[in-house]
């Protein structure tokens, strides 16, 4: 009998060693690498010192978060918090403040790792929470990914719980023609469309992850970022496994 982060499985092939991550949060004194180095592959990234991963088995619909950690920061609290709220899995991967290595998605590959091996084996559908920044989009939640069912069902549960405590504050955007093509996230390979019904692929500006000036003056945990997790938990408990459409062209 093998244990995925204290969950009982029955194959050989599921038993993840999870070590337990000190999460970095908006306002904690750190320090940590700024500057972003690419020259490294996933599998490559997964060798270094520090580096965790975090697998945890439950139920079919699952939460990722491959760019955790000190990359994209906060993604992997808000994907593993939103999946044990909601009995969902989760996947992550965290690098500690001292690594900060990006990586394509493409290059995220279950045969470099058998915990996302395990995951996209267990998960039917996924949501995979990603960061990013870039202008003109400062306030824009971004709902990519090829099962467009499940970009509309939680945009529609993350809707209200944002705007619960930043009305008017966000903006969420599920139609593709409108999000940056490097971040639509339908391309066949990307990770979040591995599974059998794909999956949606969230990008998350700054503020919503609670990495602004604002976000240090307020007690942990930070308004909006307790809403995204409220919001996605609900997501995911209400899916009903429908197979929504999915985009054919990937980009």
């Amino acid at each position: 009998m093998a244990r995925v982060d204290g969950v009982e499985r029955n194959r050989p092939d599921r038993c993840i060693a999870v070590v337990p991550v000190a999460l970095v949060g908006p306002g904690e004194p750190q320090k940590r690498v700024r500057s972003v180095d690419r020259s490294l592959s996933f599998a490559a990234v997964l060798s270094l010192p520090g580096v965790e991963e975090i697998c945890e088995l439950r139920s079919h619909f699952g939460f990722m978060a491959f760019h955790g950690g000190n990359l994209e920061r906060q993604t992997d609290h808000i994907a593993v918090q939103a999946a044990r709220r909601s009995d969902a899995s989760v996947y992550a991967v965290v690098q500690p403040p001292s690594l900060r290595h990006h990586y394509r998605s493409a290059s995220v590959v279950p045969k470099d790792s058998a915990a996302l091996a395990a995951f996209i084996d267990h998960c039917d559908v996924v949501i995979s929470v990603h960061g990013y920044g870039r202008h003109g989009h400062w306030e824009d939640l971004l709902f990519g990914g090829r099962n467009r069912s499940l970009a509309e069902h939680t945009a529609a549960a993350l809707g209200p719980a944002l705007a619960a405590v930043e009305p008017n504050g966000y903006q969420l955007v599920t139609d593709l023609e409108r999000i940056p093509k490097p971040l639509r996230g339908v391309h066949p390979s990307n990770p979040v469309n591995l599974p059998t019904q794909c999956g949606l692929q969230l990008e998350l500006p700054p503020g919503v992850r609670g990495l602004t000036p604002q976000a240090r003056q307020f007690a942990s945990p930070f308004p909006p970022v307790a809403a995204l997790i409220d919001g996605l938990a609900s997501a995911a408990s209400s899916w009903t496994g429908q197979r929504g459409p999915v985009v054919g062209t990937p980009s």
